[in-house]
Order: structure tokens, then C-alpha cells, then sequence
């Protein structure tokens, strides 16, 4: 059999060890060719293509970001707009004439809708969800998510210290779109006093009074984590309207980081490299028995597989029954509606 391997949407923490796990499982244990495809599904377009051979894909496993590039090019968007477009077809012809007999699509929500809409094209697609923002449905965890975390729960650590000299409430904004996983799980772990989820919502007056509550309690400074995607007066930035509501409301000098970028650059984690060979390994695991049009995922401890269609269009949110948020109340953690 002869695969193909390509990466979309941002780039994420784990993608390389997720082509590793495909690839050499591929040429390793199963005897299958293994080509790459640069930059998405621009490079499914364009027939950019490499060979990849074991040695192509060794010293890749601790690497961030992606050896093959990626875009955020989404074929089917106009033919959802207007009803017309050619890429689709393009994208099949060129699998045909590169003589695939299957497409390993590495990617978040908007990779997965499109290997979806792929597999309905009739092109033989195996998904592998990636994302720091942890929101695909149908796994309980994507790799990326766990490194981001850990960059974030770091940067919130290095805060306290500051906050505490300064006597001041550090407003920390995080990465994650509408889901509210890396503020929820980083704001825990980081012993955030306030955390603010896109999910929840939160009152702006309760945010304030659980911070001036801390002050007259002896408590002087505060950390408070929000997800970027929590809602703002006119759209403002999150972080921005936080941190000036609070200081005009309590009088407390308060300062805001927007961590950006840095939660999902840099090398995965060993819990994310670890999980991406085990994602990388049942995708190819599938191919081998033909079980196409599905996405690989972790449901517990255990790898498995669901259909795309079923993945296609949605997300996974945080719950107000989520373990973490009910144990955080309990422990005097707010999240802006108690």
C-alpha cells in the first residue's frame, strides 16, 4: 500500500512524532510506501510531494512544530459558500495519479470536517486529531494539549512571585478559541484564585468581589487566568478588559500577560511524543485493514477509532460537572459566577 502524510491547521506540539508513529510503522512493520505532503492540502494541490524512508523520519520525535509545513487551506470552503469549486476534485485527481490508496490527515477541528468531506469524495482518509485547544470531539485528550498546558501552568508559577512582591492581581489570558480546557486545566494547576471559561461565562462584579474578598482576608494579590475566548464588552481583548475592570472596580494595581504563541511552539512533551506514537501507530494500524474514514482517538486509556462523520462540525467543550471546576469551588477557586 502507498500512503499519504500531511499536516493542517497550526502548527502544534506532537506533529512530528505523529508522522514518525505513521511513517515508520508503515515502512517498519507493515511494508508500506510513505510519501509527505508539504503544506497541507496546498501541497495535495500542487502535488508537492517528498518519499519518506526510515531515515527520513529519525531525529524527529522531540521536534515542535511540523518537518512537512502546514496552511490552513480548506478546499471545500468556497464549494460550502457559493457550490462551486474545482479544488476538491483537484485534491482527487492528484491522490489518483500520485497512486495513494490512503490520506493520513493530522490535524484540529476544520482537518477533520475536510478529511469528512474527502471521505465522502470517495478518497480512502484516516484522521489523527491535533490541537492544543483539546476541543475535537470524539477523544478525550488530543496530543499538543498536555505541552501547552504545561507551558502555561510554568508561565502562571513565575507570576505568583511577582504578584505577591508587588502585591498586585496578575491577569493571565491563554490560548484555546471558544473551549476553556487550557485555562481550566493551567488555572488548576497553577493555583490560579480566579478562572474565567468561554463555556461558563462569568459576572464581572463577582470576579471583583472574590478578588476584594482575598484583599480584606489578607490575601493582597491575586492570579486570575482567562480563556481567550471568553465574551467582552465590544469585542475587547480579553486580558485587556479584565485587568482594566478589576483595577477600576478595586483599586488593586493590576497587570496583564497574554502568553500568545508560546503555548504551542517549542518540543512536546514526553506525555504528548508518547501519545502521537500511539495515535501515528493505530492510523497506520487502520489503513493495514482497510478501515478507512475514520479518526483515531483515546477514549480512557485506550486507542481507538470513530467515524469522521461523527467528528465533522463539532466541538468539545468544557461542562460545569467537569471534576476540576467542581473540586476548584470547593476550594474557594472562583469562576466569576459564585
Amino acid at each position: 500500500m502507498k500512503i499519504g502524510i500531511l499536516s493542517s491547521g497550526g502548527d502544534c506540539p506532537g506533529i512530528n512524532a505523529t508522522i514518525r508513529g505513521v511513517g515508520k510503522t508503515a515502512i517498519m512493520h507493515y511494508g508500506m510506501e510513505v510519501i509527505g505532503i508539504h503544506s497541507g492540502f496546498v501541497g495535495l494541490l500542487n502535488k508537492d510531494v517528498q518519499v519518506f524512508d526510515e531515515r527520513s523520519l529519525s531525529g524527529i520525535l522531540n521536534l515542535g512544530g511540523t518537518i512537512l509545513g502546514t496552511s490552513r487551506e480548506k478546499p471545500f470552503r468556497k464549494l460550502l459558500a457559493s457550490g462551486e469549486s474545482e479544488k476538491p476534485h483537484v485534491i482527487k485527481q492528484n491522490y489518483e495519479e500520485l497512486g495513494l490508496d490512503c490520506l493520513v490527515c493530522i490535524g484540529g477541528n476544520g482537518t477533520q470536517k475536510t478529511a469528512a468531506l474527502l471521505s465522502n469524495l470517495g478518497l480512502n482518509v484516516v484522521g489523527v486529531p491535533k490541537t492544543i485547544d483539546n476541543d475535537v470531539w470524539g477523544t478525550d485528550i488530543t496530543f499538543g494539549f498536555d505541552t501547552a498546558v504545561n507551558i502555561a501552568t510554568e508561565a502562571i508559577d513565575r507570576l505568583h512571585s511577582t504578584a505577591s512582591s508587588h502585591k498586585r492581581v496578575m491577569v493571565v489570558e491563554v490560548m484555546g478559541h471558544h473551549a476553556g480546557w487550557i485555562a481550566l486545566y493551567a488555572g488548576m494547576a497553577g493555583g490560579a484564585d480566579v478562572i474565567l471559561l468561554p463555556e461558563l461565562g462569568y459576572n464581572i462584579e463577582k470576579v471583583n468581589e472574590a478578588i476584594l474578598d482575598r484583599a480584606h482576608r489578607g490575601k493582597p494579590y491575586s492570579i486570575v487566568v482567562v480563556g481567550e475566548g471568553i465574551s467582552t464588552p465590544n469585542k475587547k481583548r480579553p486580558a485587556d478588559y479584565i485587568t482594566k475592570a478589576i483595577e477600576e472596580a478595586t483599586g488593586i494595581e493590576t497587570r496583564e500577560t497574554v502568553l500568545g504563541y508560546i503555548q504551542r511552539g517549542g518540543n512536546p512533551s514526553p506525555f504528548d511524543r508518547n501519545l502521537a506514537t500511539r495515535l501515528g501507530g493505530h492510523a497506520t494500524e487502520l489503513i493495514s485493514k482497510r478501515e478507512f474514514g475514520k479518526m483515531v482517538c483515546m477514549q480512557g486509556d485506550k486507542v481507538s477509532s470513530i467515524p469522521l462523520s461523527e467528528v465533522a462540525g463539532k466541538l468539545k467543550l468544557v461542562t460545569r460537572d467537569n471534576d476540576l471546576i467542581i473540586q476548584g469551588g470547593r476550594m474557594g477557586v472562583t469562576f466569576g459566577q459564585e
